[in-house]
């Protein structure tokens, strides 16, 4: 694909998760050099940050991308020719991909650590992390249960079903809103994350929060899972994470309501750092506290402080 429609493709949610769309923005650029012509270098540069702000605006929660898309452009305004920017816009994507892909594999053999065998545990929307610490789990021959929310209005949470019960995982899918209903049975809660704050607040899928409530409500560990490019160096000055709405026919077809009722679709919700038990990184379990310290150390004080 053009880097046009992987931009669309992300926009259009055909392209989901943040990892995912990491990846695919990364390697969008990368595209984008491959096909460059000439020996403008000046020229070279503005499609570059062109290209970089047309994948920004597809999916404005997504620090995912916004991360990638800087990892992308490390060392690049040094550049002195077209070759010498190609090669360092090779490198660095090449460099995002393969460390953020290992990521997902540590943080599965970190994160089950914490199930010890006979857990029934919920995971909410379609977590790549979060999944990926249940199947090392249950591929290390620990007995465990998951209870999937459908996840609504795009339902990923059919997704996550189907495949855990492709790798034999015991699943049972529950409607979002039963979520309070069954944590009494619930021994671990495990989610992904789309951003995380500095002040350690999860951004995820709508209902996350609401997850988080019941859970701490209940004394169930409440574990989010999240690459370190899921850290928001952007939150460190104060920038509030805006929130994504997206159309209204996701939930309601036309006709169905009258044209005087005001829908809402949000994408994510904020859950506050209180009610998170800690954070599954690459680099280790976290306190939610301790984002400042993995944004300055991981992604660096000048993606921090000079964007």
């Amino acid at each position: 694909m053009s880097l046009r429609e992987v931009a669309q493709s992300i926009r259009t949610m055909e392209i989901r998760g943040a990892g995912e769309i990491a990846r695919a923005g990364a390697g969008a650029l990368k595209d984008m050099a491959q096909e460059f012509s000439g020996n403008d270098l000046d020229r070279f540069k503005k499609e570059l940050e062109e290209n970089k702000d047309l994948l920004l605006s597809t999916r404005p929660t997504a620090i995912s991308l916004w991360n990638a898309v800087q990892a992308v452009s490390r060392g690049t305004k040094d550049a002195k020719s077209v070759e010498e920017l190609r090669a360092i816009i090779f490198s660095n994507v090449d460099r995002f991909v393969s460390r953020s892909k290992e990521a997902v594999k540590t943080i599965g053999r970190i994160g089950s650590q914490r199930i010890k065998g006979g857990e029934r545990i919920l995971t909410h929307c379609n977590s790549k992390a979060a999944l990926s610490v249940i199947r090392t789990a249950f591929s290390d021959g620990k007995s465990i249960e998951v209870i999937a929310t459908e996840s609504r209005p795009w339902r990923q949470g059919l997704l996550t079903a189907n495949e855990l019960a492709s790798e034999g995982i015991p699943t049972t899918l529950i409607i979002d809103s039963a979520v309070r209903w069954a944590m009494k049975d619930i021994d671990l809660v495990y989610v992904g994350a789309d951003t995380i704050a500095s002040n350690g607040a999860v951004i995820n899928k709508i209902g996350t929060s609401q997850i988080a409530l019941a859970a701490h409500e209940a004394r169930v560990p409440f574990i989010v899972c999240a690459e370190t490019f899921k850290f928001s160096p952007k939150t460190v000055h104060g920038e509030l994470v805006e929130i994504e709405e997206r159309d209204p026919g996701e939930i309601v077809k036309e006709g169905e309501i009258p044209p005087s009722v005001r829908i809402l679709n949000p994408v994510f919700d904020a859950t506050p750092a209180d009610y998170v038990d800690s954070i599954v990184t690459e680099v280790g379990v976290i306190s939610p506290y301790a984002a400042y310290d993995i944004i300055m150390k991981e992604l660096g004080q000048e993606t921090a402080f000079n964007r």
